[in-house]
């Protein structure tokens, strides 16, 4: 039996006819044996699929690149579990340069004093991008396109400032039959001396003349992956969109210090009783990615106007559907998750598309474009902010609550007059 529901109305430009017409269900009413029966005519189920810079996505659900994307096994994997596309951990053209260690990663638990019991909130790692030779990924590549050719594949690549050394990166990765290519502008360790990663993306100049070379070379799109450690994540974003890139990713991890171990007095993670600071990933980010992100959609929708062939993909502790529903609802086209996926399984893309599906159905969205980038407009400035509780204010104090003075009372309207001054 359906069940009716009143749900609050935000906004101010929509009328309540307007929001029944295009939001709610058909409702019918039958004469049955036992009465009037409403029933509310079920709708069609939430469509998850995506299409963005014309790759066509199953749900909007990405591996970001990683460690969950570093070889042809778990990249297979992902797909076999249903993820919408798959983003390859960052290759370069000489793996013999990147030397990872180990242990290279360390967490943070809630509760007291770090508890082994606690939930993981934070991760950090010192992990570079792939030691697997380039020849090996880019036959893996091959593969996993020849086995899957209605998936998306993605090659995340960095190298360090050299146009030709672009160049012949781009064309290799692009004949393995790849989809798109997202660039590392973002790694916030391990390299920077050969501008390579963030090293690139904190310079707008820099940036800017790389993603020249980029995208006079791709015959894909490419997306720019953003570092959060700059002060306005908008410059790099705004430079990257008007250099050709087809989109954004946002964020990269954050760089950090996880914490000290106060018996070894030694920092963590713990390498020979060394370490270095790492970058920072897990649910505790996830607010700060928001604010990233919300600010790169800002910035685009100002600027770039609301262009289909430019795409915003979101990062930043997605664990439930509802962690990427935010990011959606900020302006995002796609989701990516990476720690989360280390922590919880590839399966977790069954749990995410669920959430998601059940946050649809809630607010009667039918599909990821119904609700991507409405809550933008809710963001203001602090200025406008006190103009508009000032304003709330007069408005409230211009309606009268009941009666002012003793005198107002009549005997004709007693009962009423008393119910006007009953605050439940």
């Amino acid at each position: 039996m359906a069940s009716l529901s009143l749900t609050h109305i935000g906004g101010t430009n929509n009328s309540v006819a307007e929001f029944v017409r295009t939001r709610c269900r058909p409702i019918t009413a039958q004469i049955g044996r036992v009465g009037l029966r409403v029933t509310a005519e079920t709708s069609r189920e939430p469509d998850l699929s995506v299409t963005v810079n014309g790759l066509q996505m199953p749900n909007p659900f990405v591996i970001g690149s990683g460690p969950p994307g570093t070889n042809y096994t778990v990249m297979k994997r992902a797909f076999d579990e249903g993820w919408g596309a798959v983003i390859a951990k960052t290759v370069s053209l000489d793996a013999t340069k990147v030397i990872n260690v180990t242990p290279r990663y360390a967490r943070l638990r809630a509760g007291s004093n770090g508890s082994a019991k606690g939930q993981i909130i934070g991760w950090e790692n010192i992990e570079l991008i792939s030691d697997r030779p380039l020849e090996t990924m880019l036959k893996e590549f091959k593969q996993l396109k020849a086995e899957y050719p209605d998936r998306i594949l993605i090659a995340s690549i960095m190298e360090e400032y050299d146009k030709a050394v672009w160049e012949e990166l781009i064309d290799r990765v692009e004949q393995t039959g790849i989809d798109a290519i997202e660039v590392n502008f973002s790694c916030p360790h391990g390299m920077p001396e050969r501008k390579m990663g963030a090293a690139v993306g904190q310079d707008c100049a820099l940036l800017e003349e790389v993603c020249g070379w980029i995208n006079a070379k791709a015959t894909v799109p490419v997306w720019a992956k953003m570092t959060p450690n700059i002060t306005d994540i908008t410059q790099p974003a705004r430079v990257a969109l008007n250099s050709g890139c087809e989109g954004v990713a946002a964020i990269n991890t954050i760089m950090s210090v996880m914490g000290i171990n106060l018996q070894s007095l030694r920092p963590e993670p713990c390498v020979e009783g060394y370490s270095t600071p790492g970058g920072y990933s897990s649910k505790a980010v996830h607010p700060i990615a928001l604010g990233k992100v919300m600010n790169i959609a800002k910035m685009m929708r100002s600027e770039f106007g609301d262009k289909a062939d430019l795409s915003l993909s979101g990062i930043g502790g997605v664990e439930t559907g509802g962690d990427a529903a935010e990011f959606i609802l900020l302006g995002a086209s796609t989701v990516q998750v990476c720690t989360g996926v280390m922590m919880h399984g590839y399966g977790l893309v069954k749990k995410l598309s669920a959430e998601l599906k059940d946050f649809m159905r809630m607010h009667n969205f039918s599909s990821i474009e119904d609700f991507r980038g409405v809550s933008l407009e809710y963001f203001t400035t602090h200025t406008d902010l006190v103009r508009r509780q000032q304003e709330a204010i007069r408005q409230r104090k211009a309606i009268k609550k009941g009666l002012q003075s003793d005198k107002d009372w009549t005997g004709d309207g007693f009962v009423n007059e008393t119910e006007s001054m009953v605050s439940n």
